[in-house]
This record gives structure tokens, sequence and C-alpha cells, in this order.
């Protein structure tokens, strides 16, 4: 058997890999969590598969059912939300699995920020507006944030940022930011991106908390700040400028 780790997606049960797709059809037993990954997706199981909520479950119990499945000689599907490179616990279960010797493999899935990003309709990287982008959050109870790794830093770059699992924290975020940042930076909030109730809010770092007063938002919302959001005029790639020579453009 094999434990299958899916990257589930943000939220659309069409957003997700057809690799991914497969491993749940096929796997007689499927871990989800049901906070966050979309029922819809349960669809693709197979008749008869045992279906299980990982919410409410420990490490230990998640690891007790992965012995289970080992003994009965069934495949997992391994179910979280958005991709499974970014704080997903997909580092504690291969520990985990690769302990009690037991396989798996991992399929990625499409990132929230990314799923966000396509419901603004928007590139986060510009040319000579900003050509990276930072993937963050701020300290929550879960998991400390190593000291070197602030708000503050990271704006200081300029960056596109996209902040996650900090909405609770809208107003001191913005606070750090907008002296990097200055206030009239665009601000984007994408609330289940992709979801049918999906919730966007644009405003600037100046005013952005006052606009969510009246909208309270789970934890999961995403928060994309950077000029990119409302770039107005600015430079076209050199990549298809007619003068420009690269390796698959044959021109004299």
């Amino acid at each position: 058997m094999t434990v299958h780790f899916i990257g589930a997606g943000p939220g659309a049960a069409d957003l997700i890999t057809l690799r991914g797709r497969d491993l749940i059809a096929r796997s007689k037993v499927c871990l989800y969590a049901g906070s966050l990954v979309p029922p819809a997706l349960l669809a693709y199981c197979p008749q008869g598969a045992r279906i299980l909520d990982t919410a409410p479950m420990s490490l230990d119990e998640i690891g007790e059912q992965f012995l289970r499945a080992h003994r009965e000689g069934e495949d997992v599907a391994r179910l979280h939300s958005g991709d499974l490179s970014i704080w997903s616990t997909l580092g504690e279960q291969i520990r985990l699995l690769e302990g009690l010797s037991i396989p798996y493999t991992v399929t990625p899935g499409v990132p929230a920020f990314a799923a966000a990003a396509a419901a603004l309709r928007a590139e986060l990287t510009l040319p000579e507006v900003a050509q990276s982008l930072v993937l963050t959050r701020t300290q929550g109870r879960a998991s400390a944030m190593p000291e070197e790794e602030t708000l503050a830093r990271f704006a200081a770059t300029r960056a596109t940022l996209a902040i996650h699992l900090s909405i609770h924290a809208i107003e001191r975020v913005a606070n750090e930011l907008i002296p990097h940042y200055g206030g009239d930076c665009p601000v984007a909030v994408v609330f289940r991106a992709s979801w049918p109730d999906q919730i966007i809010v644009r405003g600037m770092l100046n005013s952005i908390a006052e606009q969510l007063k009246d909208t309270p938002l789970e934890r999961s919302a995403m928060i994309l700040v950077g000029r990119v959001l409302d770039p107005g005029d600015f430079r076209k790639s050199a990549l298809y400028d007619a003068d420009y020579q690269r390796r698959f453009r044959e021109r004299s």
C-alpha cells in the first residue's frame, strides 16, 4: 500500500490535477482536512471507500489510520487544501511514515495564492514593478515565526506579498507595511478563492482594516499587497518584443 499526499487545490472541485483525481479514485481510504477541503472532491472516491475527516484528529490518531491501512493493504488518499509545499503539516507526516517504513507519494496542487491572483485577474510580477513574490504569514498559536522572518524585513524589498493566515491581524499587518509601501499601496483580500461564496475586498493599506470591519472573514483569507495590484502603465516585457532575440525565436 501507499499513502498518497495530494494537494486538493484552493476550493473548486475541478481545480485539482488529473493525477490527484485519479489517485483519489483508486484509494480505498481517504483522509481529508474537512475544515478546508471541499466535500465535492470526495465524489472522486471509489464506492465503499472509508472516508475520514482529520480536522478533529491529532497527528497520532492520523498515524493510527495510516497503520490500519498499511495492515489491511489499502492505499490512502491524504488530501490537504491548496498545495502541500506550504503550511500543510506534510513534513511531520512524512517523518512519521518514514519512521514506520510506510511508502508514500506527493502530488502537488493549485496553491491558494494562485487562485487568489486568478480571482483578481492579476499577474503578481510585472516588469520594473515587482519581480519577486513572498509567501509569508504572521505568528499564530500553532507555530511561531523565526526571529528573522518579519513582515518589515520582507516589506523592505517592496516585493509582492501574499500573506496567509493573518486576516485577524489586518490592522497590525497594514501598520507594519505602510512605512515601506506607503499608505496608498494597493491591497486585496480574497476569502475562499474559487469557492462559490468567494469574497474579494480591494483597498489601500491605509484603509483596508476599516473596510473589513463590517466584513468578518475567517483565517483562511489571503492578503495580497503590492503595486502590481494596480500598476497603471508599466513597461512591456522584452520576452515578446519584436527585436528581442531568444533561443526559440528565429529572426534575422
